[in-house]
């Protein structure tokens, strides 16, 4: 049978984190692969009772369709969340999304065609690399330290790049790194983008779970001309299952995002966007999120001090502030898809770093998520982490 695919088809790869998650089922293997929250977390008491208020109250309108735009109770609890981090946004605002992924989605259809350029960070989170590529861009990789993207290296990208379509972000607790955009340099990029007449996406899935240092504003809090669209998700402090984030920005914009979603899905799950609502309308949201920052941040220490006790002393490793991962980089002689086979085999997993570059590919970092596993298992993983490193290095010594 001849099928005649899009070309498209042809650039969307399998996500490598959700293929390198399938294989790693086995009770045995100590996974700090996957960015995933810790499921004894989700408050599952309180979301039973919100799901039979739901019923109770309102059930045939939360089993029915609804508005593109999202539940707006639930609209407009995000736009006080949102005022309460320095983003002034009313509900109109607002578009409730299937999880942020869907936004990185629906950017790529809005402003993509073959061939543009879409300027990011280098690493960058490798799903909005997957998500863009279904478009065809072109990537312009901006380089990083440990205050997160460089301005300098963002202005000579953008002077090569006059034509770039969005400069794509995320200042807090980057993923991979954990690295977090230093105040100034917010300013700045923003700054950067009203001279050179460029949108910024800016992707904040992590920003609430801060543990230490000062909380910091959106880069969307600078902005003065309507030009950072702004991503988060409750995923990371509520219900990954439910699948719902949102997108902020200027009306323009909003309209655009509003119809290629109807395009896309209708709507977003009407059943899960009530419950949300009727959630923050009994509980403390904010209260839930300091149980679990308390949680990652004993799990960052502990994975922090095996770092220093179980791994070679001369490596260089991200120190986050906050979020769910730490980023580790090896002499450029070790190969970490090798190292990742011994670690398997090991029974200990990790996501390998070349996923997280779309252009120049680097072979010898990896990334560590803390959020999922227990401090015991941590420390176990770590010390079987430190075995298959150290003779991986002694072998290219």
């Amino acid at each position: 049978m001849t099928v005649k695919y899009a070309k498209r088809a042809e650039h969307v790869a399998r996500s490598a984190t959700r293929e390198i998650l399938k294989v790693l089922g086995r009770p045995e293997i100590i996974s700090f692969a996957g960015g995933l929250p810790a499921p004894e977390l989700f408050p599952v008491e309180a979301i039973k009772e919100a799901c039979s208020a739901v019923l109770d109250e309102a059930g045939e309108q939360a089993l029915q369709y609804s508005t593109t735009e999202g539940f707006l109770p639930l609209r407009k609890a995000i736009s006080t969340r949102m005022e309460a981090i320095g983003v002034r946004a009313n509900a109109d605002h607002l578009l409730i999304l299937t999880g942020s992924q869907q936004g990185l989605d629906l950017t790529g259809k809005i402003f993509l065609d073959k061939g543009d350029t879409v300027i990011c960070e280098s690493p960058t989170y490798l799903a909005a690399i997957q998500a863009f590529k279904a478009y065809e861009p072109q990537f312009a990789e901006v380089a990083m330290d440990d205050s997160g993207m460089r301005m300098d290296e963002l202005e000579r990208t953008l002077q090569q790049n006059p034509k770039a379509k969005f400069i794509y972000t995320i200042p807090d607790f980057q993923n991979p790194t954990g690295r977090t955009m230093a105040l100034e340099r917010r300013k700045q990029m923003v700054a950067l983008a009203n001279q050179y007449d460029v949108v910024i996406l800016e992707d904040n899935p992590y920003g609430a779970i801060r543990f230490a240092g000062e909380a910091l504003p959106p880069v969307k809090s600078f902005d003065t001309e309507g030009r950072v669209i702004y991503l988060s998700t409750f995923s990371k402090i509520f219900a990954p299952g439910f699948r719902l984030g949102w997108i902020c920005a200027a009306s323009d914009f909003m309209n655009r995002y509003v119809s290629f979603k109807q395009a896309t899905d209708l709507h977003s799950d009407v059943f899960a966007q009530r419950v949300t609502a009727k959630y923050l309308e009994l509980n403390d949201l904010d209260a839930h999120i300091q149980k679990i920052k308390a949680v990652y941040r004993a799990r960052r220490e502990t994975m922090m001090r095996c770092i220093e006790t179980c791994l070679p002393g001369h490596l260089k490793h991200s120190a986050p502030e906050g979020g769910l991962f730490i980023w580790v980089e090896l002499p450029e002689s070790v190969n970490v898809q090798a190292l990742f086979e011994r670690c398997l085999k090991n029974n200990v997993a990790f996501v390998s770093g070349d996923s997280f570059y779309p252009n120049d590919v680097k072979q010898n970092a990896f990334r560590l998520n803390y959020s999922n596993m227990s401090e015991e298992r941590i420390k176990e993983g770590m010390k079987r982490l430190g075995e298959a490193l150290g003779e991986a290095l002694s072998e290219y010594a």
